[in-house]
């Protein structure tokens, strides 16, 4: 994969209710569909597995924050998303969400095992 067409990734930290991982992972499968129909470029959600029961990641990829930001207008929009949202509201999994924007170092992006 090119790596220039990866431009900032979106991070979202959550801290879910560990007794409600199962909703949760509806919500995150849910965004599976939603996410690409509104422009963002889906990496993946990750739930707990080991160690931590209670934070999940997922990350979204965009080629510039204008990108980003017109993909939050196409979201607010659609009547999955906006379903999606008000799950989330009704059956309060998530605690809290925090969100950082990051660029990947190119050189380090799915490198190859050299000499091998």
């Amino acid at each position: 994969m090119e790596t220039s067409t990866l431009k900032i990734t979106c991070f979202i930290e959550y801290q879910i209710d560990p007794f409600k991982r199962e909703t949760f992972k509806q919500y995150a499968e849910n965004w599976g569909e939603i996410i690409p129909q509104c422009g963002g470029d889906l990496l993946g959600y990750f739930l707990p597995h080991e160690g931590s029961n209670n934070i999940a990641f997922g990350l979204i990829s965009f080629d510039s924050l204008a990108d980003y930001e017109r993909y939050r207008c196409r979201l607010r929009e659609s009547e999955k998303g906006r379903r999606n949202f008000e799950l989330a509201q009704r059956e309060q999994f998530i605690l809290s969400e925090k969100r950082s924007f990051l660029e990947v170092e190119p050189c380090t992006f799915k490198r190859e095992p050299e000499g091998v």
